[in-house]
């Protein structure tokens, strides 16, 4: 609706994951290191947790375009399933044939192993990637741990990435997954965009859109780090309704008020409300610390 209106190319804000838009904040590069570093190492998993939205897929679909090419992969995208479930779409994800009327734990097992025996031979790696982790139930975590059981004298022949949500942490501190928490040879947990990175991160979707960082008002920008306290996704929610706003309202730049219209359409008043007074409470109490800070060395001038 407001492309042409903006002088864009595409919608620049949209929460399809077009690698077009890729943006690598430093965060996201150092997460992309740890894991990388992880899966050169012996170690059998490497974990990369983070909040909603914060750009884990992105972290993950860079790492896959990085791997080696003889390197075989196997996603796991609903992990909400039994150890017997979960073998059998390990099978399915490594085109591993095996006959349904033989399914065990015991069977899909011996299969999987003896397909990694058979990659090694070719010199083929093989990593399975585990999106959503935190739902996997303790036993399932631990039959993963098992398939990492086969090794040569230098290295795991399945390398696992578990991808998921801060519960996945707390999942893993159980006592019964003690064995898996240490083979865990990297972990980085992903936080939100910083002011300045959400600044720039706006101002790459826009470039690679045809636009520029104009668009927005610097008031503008500091007010969309503190309304989606720097979380990718839903700043590409607030922006793409900020900009179908001004359009409407035939605004060539998008305002503060704008954009806060928009974030109170998608958040709610309440969420906006809240953590506007949230700023205020952070900026007084700023305030008060310099003035005593300032007050304490006016003071000693005086003595």
């Amino acid at each position: 609706m407001y492309l042409n209106y903006f002088g864009l190319r595409d919608n620049p804000f949209s929460i399809a994951p077009n690698p077009d838009y890729l943006y690598m904040s430093p965060r996201h590069k150092e997460a992309l290191a740890h894991l990388t570093f992880g899966l050169r190492e012996s170690g059998g998993f490497v974990m990369l947790t983070g909040e909603v939205g914060t750009g884990k897929t992105t972290v993950s679909r860079k790492l896959l375009q990085q791997l080696p090419d003889n390197t075989q992969v196997a996603m796991i995208l609903n992990p909400t399933l039994s150890a017997l479930e979960l073998l059998a779409t390990v099978c399915d994800e490594l085109g591993i044939q095996y006959d349904a009327d033989k399914a065990s734990l015991k069977y899909f097992t011996d299969c999987i192993l003896g397909h990694l025996a058979d990659n090694h031979t070719a010199g083929i790696n093989t990593v399975l990637m585990v999106d959503e982790a935190q739902h996997l139930m303790p036993e399932v975590l631990e039959q993963l741990r098992l398939l990492t059981n086969l090794e040569t004298n230098r290295e795991k022949l399945l390398k696992v990435v578990l991808i998921g949500q801060p519960e996945l942490q707390q999942l893993l501190k159980r006592n019964e997954l003690r064995q898996l928490a240490q083979r865990i040879t990297a972990r980085y947990h992903l936080l939100p965009l910083t002011s300045p990175e959400v600044s720039a991160y706006i101002a790459h979707r826009l470039s690679v859109a045809g636009g520029d960082i104009s668009i927005f008002s610097k008031g503008t920008l500091r007010a969309v780090h503190q309304i989606t306290g720097g979380i990718p996704r839903v700043i590409n929610l607030l922006c793409d309704r900020a900009l179908t706003l001004s359009f409407t309202k035939q605004h060539a730049v998008v305002k503060k008020p704008i954009f806060l219209a928009a974030a109170e359409q998608i958040l709610g008043d309440d969420i906006v409300s809240q953590r506007l007074q949230g700023q205020r409470k952070a900026w007084y109490a700023m305030t008060f610390i310099i003035a005593i800070a300032v007050g304490f060395a006016v003071g000693r001038a005086y003595v």
